[in-house]
């Protein structure tokens, strides 16, 4: 299918719908496109395929908090998160699925997992996915950044090219599940008869027996090595956002497909800028003489440089000015955030004989006289 659709609206039901709803809803559908009542039908299969994909998902308090939150990992969105690339999601996961949750219906379901008879023999088990953290620099996120780091992880055998398998030996079909990876097994029970589906404990769901292990990697097919990788990340992220990379964390065992790596974002603290968003906050110390005549004063740009800003006659300490575009880019729309400037006046701990008479004589004027006392909430000159 070109483009996923909604999980909601795959299986029909409101985003709000209950844990019962969505299993009822789901257990009907699923019936409608089981491949077993649709033989030969493709686009009942894939209509099984995703209602299944969509179930799993939302059946999952974990997985469907994220998917509220991110839906299909939106373009752009280095939080990921999403299900755009959801892995390995294929029709005998579909099956495996409705088997897990329902136990299957009729007599013909448990003949789909025989791999001889239908051709989906054992599954490939998945590498692991791993995880990792990415501390960045505010000016690295203020401009985006490619970051190499080493990572530790599974990567396919070079002697045995990942088979697990000696040169000149190969694999055998298990005895015990008879190539189908998984062994089937039917119970009485006072609701009847129960089938119950496991994974082949000989062959651990692969379906084939290596004969002859490769020396290397005892036939895992794979073995731990250090890799340096690229990290593009964008501008804009923050922590809390991680970024995925697609079949970059373990290999599976003996050819199986790779997990993917995770990079979480950790924004070190900077020692000047402190962030709000796409916003940044700098404080600016100002004489007594500029918060009260007013006039030019410079202030410092992150990643260098400054700008020249206007400070209003009779400024009080915390006012806030604002520099326009002057923050960090945004990961979320065009153009950047805001440099807020708050001034602090700074009052002198040590001042000269002439510094005392002339703040004296300044006491004694009747613009300097200081004002009355009010409420703490009240609004301030600054805000």
């Amino acid at each position: 299918m070109s483009a996923k659709r909604d999980y909601y609206e795959v299986l029909g039901v409101e985003r709000g719908a209950s844990a019962e709803e969505l299993k009822k809803t789901y257990r009907k559908l699923a019936l409608q496109f089981h491949p077993d009542k649709n033989p030969g039908d493709k686009q009942a299969e894939e209509r099984f395929k995703e209602v299944a994909e969509a179930y799993d998902v939302l059946s999952d308090q974990e997985k469907r908090a994220r998917y509220d939150r991110f839906g299909h990992a939106p373009a752009g969105a280095p939080s990921g998160g999403g299900f755009e690339g959801y892995h390995g999601f294929d029709l005998s996961d579909a099956l495996r699925a409705f088997m897990r949750d329902f136990g299957g219906f009729g007599g013909g379901l448990g003949d789909m997992f025989e791999g001889d008879a239908t051709g989906r023999g054992g599954r490939e088990r998945r590498g692991s996915t791993l995880e990792l953290r990415l501390r960045l620099t505010l000016e690295e996120i203020a401009t985006g950044v490619e970051k190499r780091v080493k990572v530790r992880h599974m990567r396919p055998c070079a002697t045995c090219a990942g088979s697990g398998a000696k040169s000149g030996s190969g694999k055998k079909t298990c005895t015990v599940c008879r190539g189908a990876g998984q062994v089937r097994t039917m119970q009485r029970s006072i609701f009847g008869q129960v089938m119950s589906v496991m994974t082949c404990e000989r062959c651990h769901g692969e379906g084939s027996i290596i004969e002859a292990p490769c020396t290397t990697c005892s036939g895992e097919g794979r073995v731990r090595q250090q890799s340096e990788i690229s990290i593009k990340v964008p501008a804009g992220v923050s922590s809390g956002n991680y970024l995925p990379l697609s079949g970059m964390g373990d290999c599976g065992p003996r050819g199986g497909p790779a997990g993917d790596l995770i990079a979480h974002i950790e924004e070190a603290e900077h020692p000047l800028f402190l962030r709000d968003g796409d916003d940044l906050i700098v404080e600016v110390p100002i004489s007594m003489a500029r918060a009260a005549l007013g006039g030019k004063v410079e202030v410092p740009i992150l990643g260098g440089g400054r700008a020249a800003i206007d400070v209003p006659a009779g400024a009080a300490s915390g006012k806030l000015l604002r520099l326009r575009g002057k923050g960090m880019k945004s990961l979320q729309r065009s153009g950047a955030g805001d440099l807020l400037v708050r001034l602090v006046i700074a009052v002198p701990s040590k001042l000269s004989e002439k510094a005392k008479k002339l703040l004296h004589e300044l006491d004694t004027l009747p613009e300097s006289k200081t004002p009355p006392p009010r409420r703490p909430d009240a609004e301030g000159d600054g805000h």
